[in-house]
């Protein structure tokens, strides 16, 4: 059986095939991808070549749906993520399957063991490309995909995943990059962003000040008895403290 791997974070795709071997030592893992652009490409090339599909939903240039919406793909999927959401469910219908993260071994191997099963018996496994569609054309106009911003004399836009998180201060309000801190400023409001044009799957508001996104949160703690103290992986000038209110939102959020 040979195996590609679409997973943005280094660690969790060796963890991922380290899995799968030990599973099946015999399982040929032939790539290891982590862009929705090269894993396109390389699906299209190489589709003979593949059996089955480990799909990080979040990848380093955008949502990994964003592959089927470049190609055709009727490869088998099992979905890999960091939280449950309600399109997952839809998936499963058409004989997908999904592991949360961190993956574990027997999650894994029974997931391998339904695609045998379902291999076995000859049952379509691919996508159903006009659910698929139908699913993302409707993800797409509910939420921002990028923002226009200013640089200097010159126009930029931002992806929406490139964002750590989004400040206002004296109703100016700004995006800053994950990647290196950088400000800029956007013409929107928090109430906005919160309330409709931000996916609530992938960004909080914290507070008055602050929406942060989830994939850049590396530590969570306690700040007093009421509230809690969030640290990102790019630097922030003020603590960032979730408001003692959305304290029990906050938490759903993050085990959704």
């Amino acid at each position: 059986m040979n195996v590609l791997i679409v997973e943005d974070e280094p660690l969790a795709a060796e963890r991922l095939s380290g899995l799968i071997h030990q599973y099946d030592a015999d399982v040929r893992v032939i790539e290891e991808l982590d862009t929705v652009k090269s894993s396109a490409a390389f699906i299209d090339k190489h589709s003979k070549d593949i059996d089955l599909i480990f799909l990080d939903i979040q990848l380093s240039d955008g949502k990994c749906f964003e592959i089927f919406q470049k190609i055709e793909c009727y490869k088998p999927v099992i979905f890999t993520t960091a939280y449950d959401d309600y399109m997952l469910q839809a998936f499963k219908t058409n004989s997908l399957d999904y592991l949360l993260k961190p993956v574990n071994y027997n999650d894994l191997q029974a997931a391998l063991e339904r695609y045998k099963k379902i291999k076995n018996e000859d049952r379509t496994l691919s996508i159903d490309q006009d659910t698929l569609k139908s699913l993302l054309g409707g993800k797409a106009k509910n939420y921002k995909c990028r923002f226009l911003v200013k640089f200097g004399k010159r126009m930029q836009f931002k992806n929406v995943d490139e964002i750590a998180y989004i400040t206002a201060n004296d109703k100016i309000c700004h995006i800053v990059e994950r990647k290196t801190g950088n400000k800029y400023i956007i013409d929107h409001t928090l109430e906005e962003l919160d309330e409709s044009l931000l996916d609530p799957n992938d960004f909080f508001r914290i507070n008055r000040q602050y929406i942060i996104s989830i994939a850049c949160i590396r530590e969570i703690s306690p700040y007093d008895q009421q509230r809690l103290r969030i640290i990102l992986n790019v630097p922030c000038e003020e603590k960032l403290i979730v408001s003692r209110g959305k304290v029990p939102d906050f938490k759903k959020w993050l085990n959704a």
